[in-house]
């Protein structure tokens, strides 16, 4: 499969790689990856579709709810085909400017929900702290400018990492560790210097994540003082309940990213099936999650189900 003289072609050719030891369950194990990515896409496109078409829901928050959805389907949709070639048999193989396309959305849109999720934290606190100035402060200009502008600094923050990638030679074994393809996985099989991308790719993830995590943290704690000095326990409790479906999206992003970027530096003699079992969950977590978190905890959105589901009832 790959040789130190790989020709042009075959140096293209990517193999990329199932559940290793359970190949003969590889049918058996596509179903549950199946339903996730179906309840995934499903919840949230019904979020979208209540959203654009409940007027009620134009406010800053349902706006930004929407953007976390469109940037959860982003992150996961481009590995469901590449995943079902594989477990469905049909071929391992991918090629170097397909693998390169679908890291670049990968990425890009992993540290796009990460600026999100402080744009949310940014809204519960001009929501808590500033409710008399909401509607004037965060205008849909402003979110619109909020939601183009992260996801311009994660898809320009990638470029370097990419185009680098694209010069170096692989002539060791061509064979990836997961069913799609992500940057600190192929570059371990490049024959050259790859020290340009292991620090910038550090530096990337702290700066951009580190950013973020700063962010929101000093948002809550902003939010946190404002909600002590309300005078009744029930509105200190009404108030601190519409940040616990973004508290609970932040935990699920940021967990198992920062689990999975811990099994690639400092497990990488680990067994397979670790790395490969914390990719997915990165992955497919959020967007099956969020979509439930906020139906089950955000009375609007659930109420918009029931109409969707129940028109004449409501």
């Amino acid at each position: 499969m790959a040789t130190s003289n790989s020709s042009n072609s075959l140096s293209s050719t990517f193999y990329l790689t199932g559940i290793p030891g359970y190949e003969e369950f590889h049918h058996w194990i596509s179903i549950p990856f199946c339903l996730l990515y179906c309840v995934g896409i499903m919840g949230n496109c019904t979020i979208l579709h209540i959203v654009r078409t409940d007027p009620r829901l134009h406010e800053p928050m349902y706006y930004f709810l929407a953007m976390l959805s469109l940037t959860d389907m982003g992150m996961s949709m481009p590995t469901m085909i590449s995943l079902f070639r594989v477990l469905w048999s049909i071929s391992r193989e991918i090629q170097f400017d397909v693998c390169v396309v679908q890291m670049f959305f990968i990425h890009t849109f992993s540290f796009t929900e990460s600026s999100v999720l402080l744009a949310m934290a940014l809204d519960r606190y001009v929501a808590i702290c500033y409710p008399l100035r909401y509607a004037t402060i965060l205008t849909p200009r402003l979110i619109t400018k909020i939601g183009v502008a992260a996801l311009l600094r994660s898809a320009f923050a990638m470029i370097p990492l990419l185009v680098r990638l694209a010069y170096f030679p692989f002539c060791r074994s061509h064979i990836l560790s997961h069913s799609y393809c992500l940057h600190q996985d192929m570059i371990r099989l490049a024959c050259a210097d790859i020290r340009f991308n292991v620090i910038y790719g550090l530096v990337l993830i702290t700066v951009l994540w580190g950013m973020d995590s700063l962010g929101i943290f000093v948002s809550y704690v902003f939010i946190l003082r404002s909600v002590l000095s309300i005078a009744s326990r029930e509105g200190r409790l009404k108030a601190l309940n519409t940040c616990a479906s973004h508290i609970c999206a932040v935990l699920i992003l940021y967990v198992p990213m920062i689990g999975l970027s811990i099994v690639h530096r400092f497990a990488k003699h680990s067994s397979p099936l670790i790395h490969i079992f914390m990719a997915h969950i990165y992955l497919l977590i959020p967007p099956v999650l969020n979509p439930i978190i906020y139906s089950v905890k955000t009375k609007q959105i659930r109420q918009g189900i029931f109409r969707l589901l129940l028109p004449s009832k409501h």
